[in-house]
């Protein structure tokens, strides 16, 4: 009696669908950063050296926010196993992915969890921080917080990716967009000034770094 073969419902994972998830991990920087600075320099009362980007989820139009955190984080959790499949068998080729779909899950939670008004922006709101936070601005420092360490340590993966491959350039790229986002927040955190500017360019940096390595892999698809 010969035993009877039960196909699985896996999909290949053929070169094009690893080229469509890489793609979603290149565009995925770029589209959150777009729309961050767009709405940065065009919402009222927004000042990007006094208020962060994650502030823009706030006021009538904070849907637009948060729907760039939840579609960037998608975008980014899809092209972490494109990354997975794309560095199989390279030295960080196990982290790399499994820290950038942190990354986006961390991205996508902080597009849920908003965080509070503060320091004039929404306009009409007070000056200075609220007097107690909301749960869900905790939520929202938690899953950054989660997020921006993910990031810091897929940066630094990839340095040692790429100098064990030989390529010194892109290693001391990598470490440097991971020291960025180190250096930015802290700075934030440490109550420096204008610390949400140096967060954003921080995050920004690494986060571009990311997606630049995936559409670099994806040529090779």
């Amino acid at each position: 009696m010969t035993a009877i073969q039960i196909p699985t419902a896996t999909a290949p994972a053929t070169p094009a669908t690893t080229r469509a998830l890489l793609t979603c991990a290149a565009v995925a920087a770029p589209l959150w950063s777009i729309v961050s600075l767009s709405q940065a320099a065009t919402r009222e009362g927004f000042d990007l050296t006094r208020h962060p980007l994650s502030a823009l989820s706030n006021g009538s139009l904070g849907w637009l926010q948060i729907a760039n955190f939840l579609v960037a984080g998608l975008l980014t959790v899809a092209g972490a196993t494109g990354l997975r499949r794309a560095m199989r068998g390279t030295p960080g080729g196990t982290w790399t992915p499994r820290l950038v779909l942190v990354n986006g899950l961390g991205m996508m939670a902080a597009g849920v969890f908003v965080m509070d008004a503060a320091d004039g922006f929404p306009a009409g709101t007070p000056d200075g921080m609220p007097a107690t936070l909301t749960w869900h601005s905790y939520g929202h420092m938690a899953a950054g917080s989660i997020a921006f360490i993910a990031l810091i340590a897929a940066c630094y993966v990839l340095g040692r990716h790429f100098a064990r491959a030989g390529n010194r350039g892109l290693a001391v790229a990598s470490r440097v967009a991971g020291t960025a986002l180190l250096v930015g927040d802290g700075w934030s955190m440490s109550g420096g000034a204008a610390g949400s500017l140096t967060l954003a360019v921080g995050a920004i940096t690494a986060m571009l770094w990311v997606s630049w390595v995936a559409a670099r892999y994806r040529r090779g698809f």
